[in-house]
């Protein structure tokens, strides 16, 4: 009787590279997701014809991270490009400064698409929903009453928390420590911002934590903005988060001193957004049930994200 194997819960980037390391080691190895594609928080949307997006904004590759050969294949095949490593500082007056950092990596396609050639040949199940993991007194885990090998949980740790049982059979979870932020999206018919606007880290906002130009980051010089709101803000919208629109767009037209209303917005919620304290620690693993993500292998990042993922797969392997 063939193996069942391990199953990864969660399409994301760490789900997705945990899969890959296990694929490639030639283990059996299948992707559920509840969504439609694959992506994660490196997701976006199609919205007024041209892909927008609305979680991670771009890529960074630290010196020696063993995540460079994979962004190097991207750019070599054209679905990543180097975007900036200059951005502006603001606060909730306008414009301030700027600083400079790593060069930051854009995708003409979106980021979800870096995902998807990640997952190239995986068994991925998409639209698939998990409602439950367990693990019997010898600790063989089980996804919704299917005995499996191993399990990983590719997800933030509140996610997580919600399909391990009460008592915990599995990894020490932190389901409070995450922080929630809305990502709004404004179009205008033309730039009415400076040319030279990659992004804007802001400080002391009750509103915005940072504001990305999306045509810039994407190469086509659409009129787009993405802001992502601060914690704070989002929690109080979190059941309504349209309602949080109107303060974001004066927010955004302060800041960049844009007298125009956007010709349209659109928001996207994200409950669990980023950890409030990463661990430096790249993943869990209890027993047969593992757990990783961009909560592991701090500080979060696309990278760290990729690094727990595999190292996690790696650990699997080396332990089957």
């Amino acid at each position: 009787m063939d193996s069942p194997g391990t199953t990864v819960i969660g399409s994301g980037i760490s789900g997705i590279a945990c899969a890959r390391a296990l694929a490639d080691a030639g283990l059996t190895v299948r992707v559920l997701d509840r969504g439609r594609q694959p992506g994660g928080r490196m997701g976006g949307r199609t919205l007024h014809g041209r892909p927008v997006d609305l979680g991670a904004s771009y890529l960074t590759v630290p010196d020696g991270s063993p995540f460079a050969p994979v962004v190097a294949g991207w750019v070599e095949r054209g679905l990543a490009h180097p975007w900036t490593d200059t951005f502006a500082v603001g606060g909730p007056d306008g414009l301030t400064r700027t600083t400079t950092g790593p060069v930051r990596y854009g995708t003409a396609g979106g980021l979800r698409g870096l995902v998807a050639d990640l997952a190239t040949g995986l068994d991925l199940v998409q639209e698939r929903t998990v409602h439950e993991v367990t693990a019997d007194g010898a600790g063989r885990p089980s996804v919704d009453g299917e005995r499996v090998d191993a399990v990983v949980l590719a997800m933030p740790d509140p996610q997580a928390r919600r399909l391990l049982p009460p008592a915990g059979a599995g990894p020490a979870l932190d389901p409070d420590g995450w922080q929630p932020s809305l990502a709004i999206a404004l179009g205008w018919s033309q730039r009415r911002w400076p040319g030279d606007l990659h992004g804007v880290f802001v400080h002391d906002s009750p509103v915005l934590d940072w504001v990305a130009d999306d045509g810039d980051r994407r190469g086509d010089g659409a009129p787009v903005l993405v802001a992502h709101t601060t914690p704070g803000l989002a929690a109080r919208h979190l059941d309504e988060p349209e309602r949080a629109t109107a303060e974001v767009v004066v927010a955004v037209r302060t800041l960049l001193g844009i007298e125009a209303e956007p010709e349209w917005t659109h928001v996207h919620r994200w409950s669990s957004a980023r950890p409030a304290h990463p661990r430096e620690q790249p993943f869990a693993l209890a027993g047969r049930i593992g757990v990783c993500g961009d909560g592991w292998a701090a500080p979060a990042r696309v990278e760290s994200a990729w690094r727990s993922g595999t190292a996690l797969g790696e650990e699997l392997i080396r332990t089957r």
